[in-house]
């Protein structure tokens, strides 16, 4: 089992450090100190690859190259065969800004001690150096476009990690004006009526507007990325970045008439079990807070059959809808001819209920929040159409494209949680982890926070519910074996002592979860 990343290449010692009485040991060492310090923008022997990062929000691999057949999303689908599909891959944890935290830090929720919208990265980590930022520093030119940090309650973009100022996207937009929910108001009721007390619109869940792609923001996104790539085409000496953060499918549904006309929706099926699993603790669960904030959604309790077949269409309709935003930045791509010496990677943020275990939105440990579609295409690494099933996770990221690019990993950063993808992509077999983990809070009256710290392989998932620093004895448990009961209907931890024992096992080899930071906590 390997948790932790492997020494990367390109840091170990280029040189044999030999000591004897001439001092030939401090003369190799000052060679090897030379060969580090060379300028950041010396041409490598190597033309470094650019790098395009597609973030995608709310994504689940519910995609016609992850065998769901019914999906129109040919962009993403043509994107998969030209690299490489991670077939288990995870996120760390199934909500926006912890789950990016992890992608652009390399570090888990339980290692940053931040499982909150709001809570900044850098009160954890003040002198974290980001993902781009890292790539900044070794002479890319890193940009920034749509939602790639998470924006929003309270929390803020980080200005440090770009070579440009941050170019943003409204997660929340509507085309007509009858989806808001500020009509006939005054100035005062509307600000009332189009915030909720979790700071979302109450506006409609879903829209189907005859309108074109740039009457929403992932439309315009598209078209800033393709400028973007128009210019950095005509400088080809200078390495570029790009990370572009689609909102789509992220609630609400809105897309133009034209991809909701794509699906039949009455061929759309319900989830079949709509409980939560048997033996499940009663908090492990969630009841869909985030979309019950929107209009015409009932407040509590059972969601109409009629509505939640609407819901599973507009999901759908935003998929496609993003599909072809991305399919103009690749057409770019290979118009300008870039797509040979670029690495692309698409990464969902996190997955997304649509009804089963009466479950919407993410906000769980469970299979369908927790499991998220990656792709890489590396010119020259990764072999077109491959897949790996090896268990992957979000914070794997991180040292992947710093190997890809030939970059050490930052010094003085300590540990990073994640380990190097480039094996798996030359050889879909090779050994990689047994097991991934993520985590999720949940505040049960009377406790405080526990933490559902979950170990996932590929026949199982055992979460362990405790407060961080406490007993394992106190511990809740929830084990489910895929293998026979891949819907999650039964908790069967009381029935395998042998497992649970095992996979605790693998959180015990870790270091403890920490706690929620707080403002307070920054030096």
């Amino acid at each position: 089992m390997h948790l932790a990343p492997p020494p990367s290449r390109a840091v170990r010692s280029r040189v044999t450090i030999r000591f004897n009485r001439h001092g030939a040991a401090l003369l190799a060492m000052a060679a090897c100190l030379m060969s580090w310090c060379q300028p950041m923008d010396a041409e490598p022997a190597q033309p470094r690859p650019n790098v395009l990062l597609i973030c995608v929000d709310d994504l689940k691999p519910l995609l016609g190259c992850y065998g769901a057949s019914r999906v129109r999303s040919p962009n993403i689908d043509r994107l998969a065969a030209r690299g490489m599909l991670f077939e288990r891959a995870y996120c760390n944890q199934a909500v926006c800004a912890p789950s990016r935290n992890t992608l652009l830090t390399g570090r888990r929720p339980d290692t940053l001690g931040i499982y909150d919208l709001g809570t900044n990265f850098r009160v954890a980590m003040p002198d974290a150096i980001t993902l781009p930022q890292h790539f900044k520093a070794h002479g890319y030119r890193v940009e920034g476009l749509g939602k790639i940090f998470h924006v929003g309650h309270g929390n803020h973009e980080d200005p440090a990690s770009w070579s440009v100022p941050h170019w943003p996207a409204a997660v929340i937009a509507y085309a007509l004006p009858q989806s808001r929910a500020d009509q006939g108001l005054t100035r005062e009721e509307a600000l009332f009526a189009n915030r909720s007390a979790n700071g979302l619109p109450r506006g409609a869940a879903f829209e189907s507007a005859d309108v074109p792609d740039e009457a929403y923001p992932d439309g315009r996104l598209a078209l800033e990325t393709v400028r973007r790539l128009e210019h950095a085409a005509q400088q080809p000496n200078q390495p570029f970045f790009i990370a572009v953060g689609f909102v789509k499918p992220h609630l609400p549904f809105c897309a133009p008439k034209r991809y909701w006309d794509l699906y039949d929706r009455d061929a759309f099926e319900l989830a079949p079990r709509q409980t939560p699993p048997e033996g499940a603790p009663p908090y492990a669960p969630q009841f869909g807070g985030e979309l019950r904030q929107y209009s015409g959604v009932p407040a509590s309790g059972p969601i109409p059959d009629d509505l939640q077949r609407t819901l599973i269409h507009g999901y759908h309709a935003a998929i496609s809808y993003m599909d072809a935003q991305l399919g103009h930045v690749l057409d770019a791509l290979d118009r300008l001819d870039l797509a040979k010496k670029t690495v692309v990677v698409l990464w969902g943020d996190h997955g997304w209920h649509l009804g089963d275990h009466g479950i919407w939105c993410k906000h769980t440990n469970y299979e369908q929040a927790t499991r998220i579609p990656i792709l890489i295409v590396a010119p020259g690494v990764t072999v077109p159409g491959s897949r790996t099933g090896a268990m992957v996770e979000t914070v794997d990221l991180y040292p992947t494209l710093c190997d890809l690019a030939a970059l050490p990993l930052p010094v003085g950063q300590g540990r990073f949680d994640g380990q190097s993808l480039v094996p798996l992509m030359k050889d879909p077999k090779a050994r990689h982890k047994v097991a991934i983990v993520h985590v999720y809070p949940r505040h049960p009256r009377g406790l405080g926070m526990v933490l559902g710290r979950a170990v996932r392989t590929e026949r199982y998932r055992l979460v362990e519910w405790k407060s961080p620093g406490a007993d394992p004895n106190t511990a809740e448990l929830e084990l489910y074996d895929y293998q026979e009961d891949p819907m999650e209907t039964q908790n069967v931890a009381p029935s395998r002592p042998e497992v649970v024992a095992d996979l605790r096992s693998i959180l015990g080899r870790l270091p403890e979860a920490q706690p929620q930071v707080t403002t307070a906590a920054r030096p």
